[in-house]
């Protein structure tokens, strides 16, 4: 698609509130109560995007033939609500387990490993969303006691009953030094504050840096955490998740996630819409100025700092996409090089088709044209998270259209969190 203004677009008895999942047996009676524990597991994130969710609910079984095995089931959101879409893991109150059996309604059994001390067992395959599922626990004899057995049932939280957040990083990868560390949540957040107090970015060196709240471009939740400054390049900065449990209104995250990630060389690009040109430095030191051909009157490139969102080689844009008709209308099959800096439609690419213009008129519909060579030097040396930074324009960039967030003075941004 593309930016009918700007460009081209292609394209969230133990204490702790824990429930037991396992037994009290009634002397007389006989009954057996289930629960689940708080307790959740960590796990790491998929492209920028990555979900999660969450589960629960409580059952009761029969007490086993020869006495009771109280275990624990995680993870657990809030003391009682088994988590879907994680392995899960279970635990004895006291003594080993000797074997653990998992059933969804179905009938089809979880696989899983016992550890060797019979401390744990732990599935190697997630639970689903909103099943119901059997567990049936047998505890090692000892001291010249008989083997406990219990059977009991839990039930996974529905993916309507969780929210979950989509990040913007993926771990162990080398990023530009203008990436912001962003999550879209996949529903309204009604407690903003409860949410944040859960999120956490860390890096070596340390750096200021503070989270701000805004909406996507689709009217999603968004909290978006920048330093002061860009990154320096070789930072370690590690994302950690704790959203497992948090309450949302009638909703309950069931996300804990660690994302680590470095900040590669810097490389910034200036575009000068006068002048007509793209100033490429690597580390502070220039690399290149190259001609290139910014948008006309009334669709000039977005001035401010966007950042690098994606690389595609070859990519068709078409004007219909973003309600341009008649005669402004193109449709371009196959351009080349092609650099996205807005979700909205902006790019940095090949344009042949202006040849003899660059650097010396500007006649794009926002984007920022260039020849196929140096286009492919440009694509060659720019990456994810990289600055490049339009001057001398009119209207900056919104916030929420890709990574503006740039744009915003430092005081402003920090009065953007809810712990403000």
């Amino acid at each position: 698609m593309q930016d009918s203004r700007r460009g081209h677009l292609k394209p969230a008895e133990r204490r702790h509130r824990r429930r037991r999942l396992g037994v009290a047996a009634l002397a007389v009676a006989g009954i057996v109560t289930l629960t689940a524990c708080s307790q959740t597991a960590s796990g790491a994130s998929e492209k920028p995007p990555a979900q999660d969710s969450g589960s629960g609910a409580d059952a009761g079984a029969a007490p086993g033939e020869n006495g009771s095995a109280a275990v624990t089931v995680s993870p657990a959101t809030d003391g009682k609500d088994v988590i879907p879409g994680e392995p899960i893991t279970v635990k004895p109150d006291e003594g080993k387990l000797a074997s653990v059996t998992v059933t969804a309604g179905d009938g089809k059994v979880l696989d899983g490993t016992l550890s060797a001390d019979g401390a744990s067992w732990t599935s190697s395959q997630p639970t689903g969303y909103g099943t119901t599922y059997t567990l049936k626990a047998e505890l090692a004899a000892s001291d010249g006691a008989e083997a406990a057995t219990s059977t009991s049932s839990f039930t996974t939280l529905s993916k309507d009953e969780i929210f979950v957040g989509t990040y913007n990083v993926n771990k162990g990868t080398t990023v530009g030094v203008a990436l912001p560390v962003s999550i879209v949540f996949n529903k309204a957040i009604h407690d903003k504050a409860a949410v944040e107090l859960k999120l956490k970015v860390t890096s070596s060196p340390a750096v200021e840096g503070a989270w701000s709240w805004m909406k996507d471009r689709d009217g999603k939740d968004r909290i978006d955490y920048r330093p002061k400054e860009y990154w320096k390049p070789g930072t370690k900065v590690k994302l950690a998740m704790d959203l497992a449990g948090v309450k949302n209104g009638d909703l309950v995250g069931t996300q804990n996630r660690e994302v680590d990630f470095t900040i590669g060389k810097s490389v910034v690009s200036t575009v000068d819409v006068v002048k007509k040109t793209v100033t490429v430095a690597e580390n502070g030191k220039v690399l290149k100025t190259l001609p290139v051909s910014t948008g006309k009157k009334t669709f000039e490139t977005w001035n401010g700092t966007m950042v690098v969102l994606s690389k595609v080689p070859t990519i068709r844009m078409n004007s219909a996409s973003v309600g341009i008709f008649g005669p402004e209308a193109y449709d371009l099959g196959a351009v080349k090089w092609d650099v996205q800096l807005t979700p909205s439609g902006t790019y940095a690419h090949a344009a042949p088709w202006n040849e003899g213009k660059f650097g010396k008129v500007n006649s794009s519909h926002g984007c920022i044209g260039m020849s196929t060579d140096d286009a492919k030097w440009f694509y060659d040396r720019v990456n994810y998270g990289d600055p490049i930074t339009v001057v001398k324009s009119t209207d900056t960039v919104a916030v929420n259209n890709g990574y503006g967030n740039w744009n915003v003075d430092w005081a402003t941004w920090k009065k953007g969190s809810a712990l403000a």
